[in-house]
């Protein structure tokens, strides 16, 4: 019994009507967490979180002429992820479609297109398929660029559903020219739109 007695007479006791037994410890802690150190009510802040109907997909048409395959990949994947828009989620598919046209001329150093070897399996008993990086760019210049774009993606079910946004083409010709032209008129009245806000607030300050 005494020993319960002194255990009771250690714990802190509650904050009373007029302050009395207040400790800056319980004050920090708030007793509920909605108090600051001063005593001040502390403001609750809520997470935006980005919904589907929210998001605006975007066209861009990248030309592989002269450029290296890994640097190329690596801006094509961050495309379609969606990781340039500051509302970027990893959980939802918010990136933009890609087009890449010109893939038959894709640069790659050192030797790369003896070396890298591309590795498939029929499933039968001595049936592994071996194609050089040169021969793959001589047949499926394509197939180069989703390979080394899928590479770089998350391996999950998105991934898989973010690939189907990409569109490689070996020479420079496409069929979505009136998807590309819709997005850029978007584009374009958005740049307007922020402009005029900006206008806008800079005159209501003078």
């Amino acid at each position: 019994m005494g020993c319960s007695a002194d255990a009771a007479e250690d714990q802190p006791s509650p904050p009373e009507a007029g302050g009395v037994g207040v400790s800056p410890t319980s004050l920090h802690q708030g007793w509920g967490g909605r108090n600051d150190t001063r005593g001040n009510k502390m403001k609750h802040m809520k997470t935006y979180s980005l919904s589907a109907k929210d998001i605006d997909k975007a066209w861009h048409v990248l030309d592989a002429s002269g450029q290296t395959l890994g640097r190329l990949s690596t801006h094509v994947a961050g495309l379609l992820m969606g990781k340039h828009k500051p509302s970027f989620s990893r959980h939802l598919d918010m990136g933009d479609f890609v087009i890449v046209i010109n893939a038959s001329k894709v640069h790659v150093t050192g030797k790369k297109l003896d070396d890298k070897i591309y590795y498939r399996h029929s499933g039968y008993m001595g049936g592994l398929k071996e194609t050089p990086l040169g021969d793959m760019l001589e047949r499926h210049p394509g197939r180069v660029i989703e390979l080394a774009v899928r590479g770089m993606l998350p391996r999950n079910r998105l991934s898989r559903h973010l690939l189907r946004h990409l569109k490689v083409y070996p020479g420079p010709d496409h069929p979505h020219e009136a998807q590309v032209n819709e997005s850029r008129k978007k584009e374009s009245a958005r740049k307007r739109s922020a402009a005029d806000k900006t206008a806008a607030a800079s005159t209501e300050r003078k």
